[in-house]
């Protein structure tokens, strides 16, 4: 089956100018064109799933060209496609790790006013901090740093 670029936009839900440019850029090396209008078939849709996939992991358009392009070169570039992944999946493990301490924060100062909403005092909790804290509470205080 065959999809316009118009289709194909609203299953993605990315503008059609981002698919142009992507086009553009030689991402979709093989798409076949009638009278001008570009029909995304299946290859298309996979290389756009690993193009939206990369870009979530943070990669640039020029690395995902630069992966796209090995793709094509077959086999002898499975080495180098897999640091690429290895070192964007290093990428992102240090950003979950950033989150999970932003969130630890959030969920503390959460527990923080609700405790002093309740108690109408940030006296208790006052006297609490720093090590004193109920023990779930107290281990995201530990590990909000």
């Amino acid at each position: 089956m065959k999809y316009t670029i118009g289709q194909v936009s609203e299953m993605f839900s990315l503008p059609i100018s981002t698919l142009r440019y992507y086009d553009k850029e030689g991402l979709f090396p093989s798409i076949e064109r009638r009278n001008g209008i570009r029909l995304f078939s299946e290859t298309e849709l996979e290389a756009l799933r690993v193009i939206e996939c990369l870009k979530e992991s943070g990669l640039e358009i020029k690395d995902i060209k630069q992966f796209m392009a090995w793709v094509r070169e077959g086999e002898k570039t499975f080495s180098l496609r897999k640091q690429l992944f290895e070192t964007r999946k290093q990428a992102v493990e240090e950003e979950m790790k950033k989150l999970e301490k932003t969130l630890n924060m959030l969920k503390f100062k959460c527990w923080y006013y609700d405790k002093a909403i309740e108690d109408g005092t940030e006296e208790k909790i006052q006297e609490m901090l720093p090590d004193s804290l109920p023990p779930e509470i107290q281990k995201l205080y530990d590990n909000r740093h």
